[in-house]
C-alpha cells in the first residue's frame, strides 16, 4: 500500500514538474519571438499602449478633477441683484425680511457706492470708473447660506431643488432684478465630470476590443509565418496544447507592454501639464496633490492589459491554428 502511494506522489511530482518545463519553455519561447522582429514587437506595443493610454488618461484626469471641493464659506452664498434706483427705505426692509429666514445664516448688503468702489479696487480700470456720469451699479445682497452639504462627491438633487426653490423665492419680489447662486458652476462641473466619467468607461470598453483585435491579428500573422514550423512540430507528436502555447503567453507579453507603455505615456502626460493643472486646482483648493495612477491602479491596468492580449491571442489561435492543422 505504501509502496502505490509513493509512486503515485512520485507520478503526481514528475508530471508538475514536466507541466513546469512545458510552460517554462513557452515563456521565453514567446520572449524570443518578440524580440526575433524588434521592430514589428515595437510597434504593435506602440498601438496598444496609445489605445491602452486614452481612456486610462482621462480616467485619471477626472480622479484629479475630483479634488476639487471648495470650502462651504466660500461658495454657499446667493448673490441678489436689486433693480436700480431701489430706496434705502425698500432695501432695509427687504435685507431684515430676507435675513429673517431659516435657510439664511447672514446677509450682507453692498450700497451702490461700495460696489463701485470695490469695482475701482479690484477691477484694475479705475480711469473708465472715474469717467462715469452716473453709478451704474445696484444694491447687491450676498446671503451666507446655513450648513449644507455642497461636496462634489456628495452634492445631491435635494440640496440643488431646494437652492433652486430659494432662487425663485427670491425673485418673486418685485425689488430684486435677479438672484444668483455661487455653487452653480460646480454643478455645471459635476455634470460634465459625470459626463467624462461615462466617456471613459465606453471607451475603456471600446479600446479593450482594440487591443484583443490588434493582439488577435499580429498573432494570426504569426502563425502563418511559423506555418511550416507547426506543421513539422505536429508530426513528430507534439500536442495541440503545446503548440498553442506559446503564442498565448506572446499575447500576454503583448498586452503587458501595451499596458507599461499606456502607464509611461500618462506618467509623462502629467509631468508635463502637472504644474498648470496644479495652479488652475489650487485656485480652488489650498491642498491639491496631483495624483498619478498609483499601485493599485498601475496593476489593474498591467494585468488587465495582460489578459487582453491573451483572450486576442487565444481568439486568434483557436480559429487559425486549427485552420492550418484540421486534423
Amino acid at each position: 500500500m505504501a509502496t502505490v502511494e509513493r509512486k503515485s506522489q512520485g507520478s503526481l511530482n514528475l508530471g508538475l514538474r514536466a507541466w513546469g518545463t512545458r510552460h517554462v519553455y513557452s515563456f521565453f519561447s514567446s520572449i524570443g519571438t518578440l524580440l526575433r522582429s524588434p521592430l514589428g514587437t515595437l510597434m504593435t506595443v506602440a498601438v496598444l499602449g496609445i489605445a491602452m493610454a486614452l481612456p486610462l488618461g482621462l480616467w485619471v484626469a477626472l480622479k484629479n478633477l475630483q479634488q476639487v471641493n471648495p470650502a462651504a464659506e466660500d461658495i454657499s452664498t446667493i448673490s441678489v441683484f436689486l433693480n436700480a434706483g431701489a430706496k434705502q427705505a425698500k432695501v432695509d426692509k427687504l435685507a431684515a425680511e430676507i435675513n429673517a429666514w431659516p435657510e439664511v445664516e447672514s446677509l450682507k448688503a453692498l450700497s451702490p457706492e461700495e460696489a463701485l468702489a470695490d469695482f475701482r479696487k479690484n477691477s484694475g480700470f479705475a480711469a473708465a470708473v472715474d469717467a462715469l456720469a452716473d453709478n451704474p451699479l445696484p444694491w447687491v445682497f450676498e446671503l451666507k447660506l446655513q450648513a449644507v452639504d455642497i461636496k462634489l462627491e456628495s452634492h445631491n438633487e435635494t440640496v440643488a431643488q431646494q437652492i433652486e426653490r430659494l432662487l425663485i423665492r427670491l425673485e418673486s419680489f418685485p425689488e430684486i432684478d435677479f438672484a444668483q447662486y455661487d455653487l452653480q458652476w460646480l454643478e455645471r462641473l459635476q455634470a460634465i465630470m459625470g459626463l467624462g466619467a461615462t466617456i471613459s468607461r465606453i471607451l475603456a470598453i471600446l479600446f479593450g476590443f482594440a487591443v484583443i483585435f490588434v493582439v488577435g491579428n499580429t498573432i494570426r500573422l504569426d502563425i502563418q509565418n511559423r506555418r511550416e514550423e507547426i506543421e513539422v512540430m505536429s508530426l513528430v507528436g507534439a500536442t495541440e496544447a503545446f503548440i498553442r502555447r506559446p503564442f498565448l503567453y506572446t499575447g500576454f507579453w503583448y498586452g503587458l507592454l501595451g499596458g507599461l507603455v499606456a502607464l509611461t505615456l500618462v506618467s509623462l502626460s502629467l509631468a508635463l501639464i502637472g504644474g498648470p493643472l496644479e495652479r488652475l486646482l489650487l485656485s480652488y483648493q489650498s491642498d491639491f496633490q496631483l495624483l498619478l495612477p498609483g499601485i493599485n491602479g498601475s496593476l489593474l491596468v498591467l494585468v488587465g492589459g495582460g489578459l487582453l492580449g491573451l483572450f486576442g491571442g487565444a481568439l486568434a489561435v483557436r480559429r487559425h491554428l486549427n485552420n492550418l492543422n484540421p486534423g
